[in-house]
């Protein structure tokens, strides 16, 4: 059984959650404040996390920042007011909810978030392992990227997103597709989780490069990564 620590002050949802869950496979253990659900985070080897955002003693933003300087431990937040989505997925939750939801919502986004953490990266064994778009060097072995040199630190979902990117440099890749691939889940209504993503892979790559847009919104659509032919002896893919 998957192990499952839901970590919400009202004791009901607790319940109820546990109630659902457990004949899906699932074993939960539920606690009520931030605190203390922190610590049993850390201590008990579990295969996901329910975190609320409104927490006694801790809340979840801080529950969340303490944990991602640990563990990687799998984190859905659940949250009752929209503005949190922005620090939310800033803060690499993997997927977020908003309260009140339905049990079989929750459910089905475990169950994605558990199927993608089991997978590798989605990419052919033939596929280059080092591409160079521009002035950015990426390392998909060592999953390190370079810009002009210098090491850019990215998370594992921003690292993701670049190389979605980078493999289809110049060429429109939809939001769908990025969600499909980068969080291995369809997109939801209103979602803004791989818009967020981008905003601060720009921020850490810089805005532009040669003086062209780095990383094109295409609205209602999607992102493209900007290659024009001129930088085509600057694009390498070395299958070593």
């Amino acid at each position: 059984m998957e192990r499952v620590l839901v970590i919400d002050d009202d004791v009901a949802l607790c319940g109820l959650l546990a109630e659902y869950l457990e004949p899906e496979g699932f074993q939960i253990e539920s606690v009520q404040n931030g605190q203390t659900g922190l610590e049993k985070s850390r201590d008990g080897g579990y295969d996901l996390i329910v975190l609320d955002v409104m927490l006694p003693v801790m809340n979840g933003f801080e529950v969340l920042r303490h944990l991602r300087r640990n563990i990687s431990t799998p984190v859905i937040m659940l949250t009752a007011r929209g503005e949190d989505v922005d620090r939310i997925v800033g803060l690499e939750a993997d997927d977020y909810l908003s309260k009140p939801f339905n049990p079989r919502e929750l459910l089905a986004r475990m169950r994605a978030i558990l199927r993608c953490t089991r997978q590798e990266w989605p990419v052919s064994p033939s596929a280059p392992k080092k591409l160079r778009v521009g002035d950015i060097e990426m390392n998909t072995g060592a999953r390190i990227v370079f810009r002009n040199g210098e090491k850019i630190d990215l998370t594992s979902v921003e690292f993701n997103l670049l190389e979605a990117l980078l493999r289809k440099a110049g060429q429109l890749v939809s939001r769908k597709e990025l969600t499909q691939t980068v969080l291995c889940r369809l997109p939801y209504p209103y979602d803004r989780s791989i818009d967020v993503h981008i905003s601060k892979l720009r921020k850490k790559l810089g805005h532009e490069a040669g003086g062209m847009e780095r990383i094109k919104t295409v609205r209602n659509v999607g992102y493209l990564y900007a290659f024009h032919p001129g930088a085509e002896s600057a694009f390498v893919a070395e299958a070593t």
